[in-house]
């Protein structure tokens, strides 16, 4: 059957396109700017050249209308700060003296400043540096980025559509800046930003833009009656101006809810949803708004965020039903493509078959494209593609990668007793407190050293053949005999064996696990000019042989203190992770946790006493929208406990979390029951030791003093000062002292001071302690 053509062409688009270049010659330049070796001139003729390159593609691929405006040297929520003049007072200085130093700054600080707050850009892996407001801020427009990118894409011949962070988003992803009072809302600036989103607008029509899309994720989050109608006023004041372009109203990872009717209604002249799995009820909800007469939608029906293939005949299911609900129907991924890696076809190490079943950036706009002629002209047109479509989703529906009925079985078969401890907490505090006999408030780190540019060239040359395993292995107890040494110098008291061998903490895991696969050069941005490569969970999940325990008994051969163990969590495995979408994250997890189950057993088997699952992603997966949490974090606390409670009492299982909001889940960190938590709380000041003082955590906690992610050496004056913050909060008996996250980025001699100054800090406070006690 042909389907129904559409009444005008549809336009195929995308919201935004990976930054970094094929060879993330974008990390390479700005990191080359940081040390001096490329000039700014240098750097910012790279990034002209990447956003020219994406561009090409784009426009070669067929998509109709291209984005700027997205393409960031760092974030684009800083960028955002930067076009509303949103710079804190202590940035000011730096960014008056040289715009592109200052801008650095803000991202990562330096000794002198300390950098913004970063937190994760909803449940993706991306950060976003948190705009800092008070209620005397003054915005101004500074538009010179968003015009010149749009004026350089139009001078290459392309339709540009210039993308912004919207102005409700913006203020809903603000906090207070330090010293504010916490109760301040920056939504209550709204009024006062309005005025510089139509100064900007207004350029932008100056410079011929005929639309641009204002990107509003915040509202498929929980919105209030009051955020609501800030959201009303925002677009009918946006929406009424004379001189300005068409405007596109965009949300996406979730079902705009509440707020798609407030849209609907506004006198904007476009909106683009989300139309994949993840937004399920989009459809429903704007047959029931009365659809959008008169007005453009943009459909979201090619997953932006996974990597699977799209299912052509369902896609085009549903844009036929959305045909009759608006005036012009144009088809787009579900958000921008940013968060997945640029192209498969250099993955010659993935079976053909199994490529067949993935979809990179470039490969998913030939889908959008596909799509818009399939509605444009009917599925005659593109018989063809569909066919082979259908084949390629048979060819994984029927793979024996997809699928181990051993793995099944055993999951079926977990029961309750599996995932609990064999004794209540306090008891195992006791065994563990005289098992390892640490001082008050002992000391350690998160995990990984600095992974240096030998270690990376040792892997290289080992996959290259250009050195052999005993040489390999050689180099890597070399390194971890450097790290405990430096370790025991320093005065740490829990060590770690520093992860010299691993490349990433999911993919080290990933690649000795049955059902993942590795990518070779699917990067994908984390935050800055931080990359990763996330495994693809392809099928069901096994542990052939142990991972970790070889260097862990080694490390702790060297050394009389205490070695952690190091593993990723399982849902950080998943979430780090292109997921499989053909069953339930909950039944995946489970898998995964029974993987990692086995590896914690045979640690504390060779020897370790002291085990880190580390769960960063528990909060970033929490679903967007309130009714959905109790059951993602019944299953996601599950699966942390069932990797966790086959061990001995007196062993003590630590977790790590950072970057996050971490409030909102205080009761599922407790229901971890893990014996000791570390988290990020230096750039946010111990605000999370306070959220769990007043959820009354009764474990262990070590809320960071060292933000790594920063090129700041902190000061043991500093590190003190965090410290009886976290005092405040937290008894002495139950405070550990560790830096913020682990130290993989950061070079050896601001590691290796920062962690003495964090030592000094730690013996300071005991002295005191003591002294007051005495």
């Amino acid at each position: 059957m042909t389907a129904k053509p559409a009444a005008a062409a549809a336009r195929a688009t995308v919201y935004g396109y990976p930054r970094q270049g094929p060879d993330r010659e974008l990390k390479k330049a700005v990191e080359g700017y940081w040390k001096g070796r490329v000039s700014a001139d240098a750097l910012r003729e790279t990034a002209a050249g990447l956003r020219r390159s994406n561009w090409r593609q784009l426009a070669e691929a067929g998509i109709h209308e291209v984005p700027s405006g997205d393409f960031s040297f760092y974030d684009h929520v800083l960028d955002t700060s930067v076009m509303v003049g949103a710079v804190p007072e202590r940035h000011r200085a730096a960014v008056r003296a040289d715009a592109l130093d200052g801008y650095f700054a803000m991202a990562r600080g330096n000794q002198d400043i300390a950098p913004l707050e970063m937190t994760k850009w909803f449940d993706t892996n991306y950060h976003y540096l948190v705009p800092e407001l008070a209620p005397e801020t003054v915005f101004c427009a500074d538009s010179a980025k968003q015009v010149a990118e749009f004026r350089e894409a139009l001078a290459l011949g392309h339709t540009p559509r210039p993308v912004l962070v919207g102005p409700v988003t913006y203020l809903l992803l603000a906090k207070p800046a330090p010293g504010v009072d916490a109760e301040f809302e920056p939504l209550t600036l709204l009024d006062r930003l309005l005025p510089v989103y139509a100064e900007v607008l207004a350029d932008l029509r100056a410079a011929g833009a005929a639309w641009v899309q204002l990107d509003e994720p915040a509202l498929v989050q929980d919105r209030t009656p009051a955020e609501l109608d800030a959201v009303a006023r925002a677009y009918r004041e946006l929406g009424g101006l004379t001189d300005r372009p068409r405007l596109l109203v965009a949300s996406y990872f979730d079902r705009l809810g509440d707020a798609l009717p407030v849209l609907a209604k506004s006198p904007v002249e476009g909106l683009a949803l989300d139309f994949t799995e993840s937004a399920a009820g989009n459809v429903e909800d704007l047959a029931a708004a009365g659809g959008l007469p008169g007005k453009r939608l943009v459909a979201g029906v090619v997953n932006g965020r996974n990597i699977w293939i799209n299912d052509y005949e369902k896609s085009l299911a549903t844009l036929g039903t959305l045909l009759g609900l608006a005036d012009q129907v144009d088809v787009a991924a579900s958000c921008s493509l940013l968060h997945v890696p640029l192209d498969t076809e250099p993955e010659s190490d993935i079976d053909p078959e199994i490529l067949r079943w993935l979809a990179f950036a470039r490969q998913k706009t030939k889908e959008v494209v596909t799509l818009a002629a399939g509605l444009t002209a009917g599925t005659d047109a593109i018989a063809q593609q569909i066919a082979a479509n259908r084949a390629d989703l048979a060819s994984r529906a029927d793979s024996p990668v997809t699928y181990d009925p051993v793995v099944q079985a055993r999951a079926d078969a977990v029961t309750d007793a599996e995932g609990r401890r064999s004794q209540p907490y306090p008891e195992r505090a006791a065994s563990q407190r005289a098992h390892l006999a640490l001082p008050l408030l002992p000391t350690t780190t998160i995990g990984s050293f600095p992974q240096t540019g030998e270690l990376r060239a040792a892997r290289a040359d080992l996959r290259a053949g250009r050195i052999d395993t005993i040489r390999y292995d050689q180099r890597i107890e070399a390194e971890i005999a450097e790290v405990i040494s430096f370790q025991e110098k320093a005065g740490l008291d829990v060590l770690v064996h520093g992860e010299p061998e691993r490349n990433d903490m999911v993919q080290y895991f990933a690649e000795q696990l049955t059902g993942y696969l590795a990518t070779r050069h699917g990067w994908v941005q984390s935050y800055g000019t931080r990359y990763v490569r996330p495994p693809v969970l392809a099928g069901d999940i096994s542990r052939p042989d142990p991972m970790t325990v070889r260097w862990t008994s080694y490390a702790q051969s060297l050394t009389g203190r205490p070695v952690k163990g190091m593993l990723t969590g399982p849902v950080t495995m998943l979430a780090w992770s292109f997921v499989r979408d053909d069953q339930p994250l909950g039944d995946t997890a489970r898998q995964v946790a029974l993987a990692l189950r086995d590896e914690v057993n045979d640690l504390e088997a060779a020897g370790a006493s002291v085990i880190q699952v580390d769960e960063p992603a528990l909060r970033e997966t929490l679903p967007l929208r309130t009714a959905d949490h109790a059951a993602y974090l019944a299953w996601a606390t599950e699966s942390f406990r069932l990797t966790t409670s086959g061990v001995r009492p007196d062993t003590q299982i630590h977790t790590h979390m950072c970057y996050a909001e971490f409030g909102d889940i205080v009761e599922a960190i407790d229901d971890l029951d893990a014996d000791v938590i570390s988290l990020e709380a230096a750039r946010s000041h111990m605000q999370v030791a306070h959220e769990l003082a007043e959820h009354g955590y009764p474990r262990e906690a070590g809320p960071g003093v060292y933000d790594i992610h920063s090129p700041r050496i902190p000061s043991t004056r500093e590190a003190v000062a965090l410290l009886r913050k976290g005092l405040e909060a937290i008894p002495a008996e139950r405070l550990w002292v560790n830096p913020d996250c682990g130290l993989k980025t950061r070079g050896w001699p601001e590691t290796r001071t920062s962690l003495e100054n964090l030592v000094a800090a730690a013996r300071e406070v005991r002295a005191d302690l003591a002294a007051e006690k005495a």
